[in-house]
């Protein structure tokens, strides 16, 4: 297990596996057991994500995997976690992992990362963006929803018996900390003048999301709507014509797009055609 420390001070473990070209997963390999297991399953997530896409790519690449999000949630960077400091944890960690050139591949807002990340090193030899768009992407409407976040961690509602229902976002009852919403709230405020319609990127490069990964979020969380999969299917030409290589995977949302089974088909090839 190697460690990386991170822009704060702060270590993180990376867990290497595998031999081959470099794929930098950060996703937690430890599969998550319990009661927050049932609870993700009732999403609609994978308790396993982590350790079944290691288990997915492992034998044929060296992975280093790491829970950047349970990370930041464990240790908030309240008023640091800015694309440029996000960028540098991200080559903190290839420099744990003894990689001189790496993939990334990231989903959600660990994809915008990602492509932060490939706009501030040459080191990149693929970059993989899932659950969000390259082009075109709802930067001002995350602003909204984080700061509708923030505003409910600083009063938070009491518990609900309302049940969850898989892409219902408004049914969210756990409300971080103020901390752990305001960083958040930070990395999409610094975001609000980048303008990802003029980025110019040459390595190999994929972006995926779910044909219905639109969420709607009700009046309390700010009434707002974050296109994910709209964006890929609108500009398709225009991403494919700036070099990028595009899968919409058919009737799938943000949560569903995010599982290994539905995953694995799209990256792993895409890797072996890239990297091998």
């Amino acid at each position: 297990m190697a460690e990386a420390i991170l822009h704060d001070g702060s270590a993180i473990e990376v867990e290497v596996r595998g031999s081959g070209p470099v794929v930098l997963l950060p996703v937690d390999p430890r599969p998550v057991e319990g009661e927050q297991a049932e609870e993700m399953r009732k999403w609609g997530a994978d308790p396993a994500l982590g350790r079944n896409l290691i288990d997915g790519l492992g034998d044929a690449f060296r992975v280093a995997a790491f829970d950047y999000t349970g990370h930041v949630m464990a240790a908030p960077k309240p008023d640091t976690l800015t694309p440029d400091n996000v960028a540098a944890d991200l080559l903190a960690v290839a420099d744990a992992a003894g990689a001189g050139r790496f993939a990334y591949y990231g989903y959600s807002w660990l994809a915008l990362s990602g492509l932060q990340l490939a706009l501030r090193t040459d080191r990149l030899s693929a970059l993989v963006m899932g659950g969000y768009p390259p082009y075109d992407g709802p930067y001002a409407e995350m602003l909204k929803v984080t700061a509708a976040t923030h505003e409910k961690s600083l009063a938070p509602p009491p518990p609900s018996d309302r049940p969850v229902e898989p892409g219902d976002w408004s049914s969210v009852q756990n409300v971080p900390g103020e901390a752990q919403a305001r960083q958040f709230v930070t990395l999409y405020r610094a975001l609000q003048g980048f303008d990802d319609k003029a980025v110019t990127l040459t390595c190999p490069r994929l972006c995926f999301a779910g044909s219905a990964d639109e969420i709607v979020y009700a009046e309390e969380w700010g009434g707002t709507r974050v296109d994910i999969g709209g964006p890929l299917v609108r500009h398709r030409a225009e991403l494919e014509a700036r070099g990028w290589d595009v899968v919409v995977l058919d009737g799938l949302d943000h949560m569903g797009a995010m599982r290994p089974e539905n995953v694995l088909p799209v990256l792993r090839p895409w890797l072996e055609r890239t990297l091998l």
